[in-house]
């Protein structure tokens, strides 16, 4: 399968992800679950949609080496080309790789200032520049707003069109805003113009749209994950 068949048959297309990049609208996103269900799986197809388009995208990884983030492309891409085992899907993902840049930072020594002085200079030069930023790792508990509005002028300052962050939510938490977003990001979900909810269901396992500014579907519509590579099924 060609790039455009990998880009238009991509079930994120109902997110709207690039309508938002092409009317240089800046969004925040955030993927949320309990730990060990697989927000970075749906961070890293959500930056290879982006890189499909020819979006640079710059994945932050809090806490995770390196190796282990790169991992995560190298398992996604490789279930992925495990249907299509055709030379186009090798050259497309030949020809997107360039497109992803991987930042680490210790669990401690992240913040928007931090990533100002990583990422400063080489937007400045011109050596990298991205549009999609990936945050996967970051302390939602120890965050605040105006911690959060900081990441908002960081996209106005370096032309960044979309942020996705990960959070990780707790079964003994039931707090909620009145959109029905779940603690620890219940009195800062008016900073996110979406957000999605990986939800087990018995034998399977949904991606709730729990908000979506720009969708194509209404709020409560899920979409539908392979519970065994968590990779976004098309309806």
């Amino acid at each position: 399968m060609g790039k455009k068949n990998l880009v238009m048959n991509n079930p994120l297309r109902i997110l709207g992800l690039e309508k938002k990049v092409q009317d240089k609208e800046a969004s925040m996103g955030l993927v949320m679950s309990r730990p060990g269900l697989g927000k970075t799986a749906i961070l890293v197809q959500i930056a290879l949609d982006s890189m499909l388009w020819g979006d640079k995208v710059l994945h932050v990884s809090i806490g995770e080496s390196f190796d282990k983030t790169r991992a995560w492309y190298d398992d996604i891409l490789a279930l992925m080309g495990s249907t299509e085992k055709t030379d186009s899907f090798q050259t497309t993902v030949a020809e997107i790789l360039p497109n992803r840049m991987i930042m680490t930072f210790k669990e401690t020594g992240f913040s928007p200032i931090k990533l100002e002085e990583r990422l400063g200079d080489l937007v400045q030069q011109n050596i990298y520049k991205p549009i999609c930023l990936i945050i996967d790792g970051y302390d939602f508990q120890a965050g605040t707003h105006k911690d959060l509005e900081e990441f908002k002028e960081f996209m106005v300052n370096h032309g960044v069109k979309m942020i996705w962050f990960s959070a990780t939510t707790h079964r003994e938490d039931e707090r909620k805003s009145a959109a029905g977003v779940p603690a620890p990001c219940h009195e800062i979900d008016d900073l996110f113009e979406a957000v999605l909810m990986i939800a087990p269901k018995d034998d399977a396992v949904d991606l709730k749209i729990i908000k979506c500014k720009g969708c194509s579907v209404d709020p409560g519509t899920s979409l539908i994950l392979d519970p065994s590579t968590m990779l976004i099924q098309k309806a």
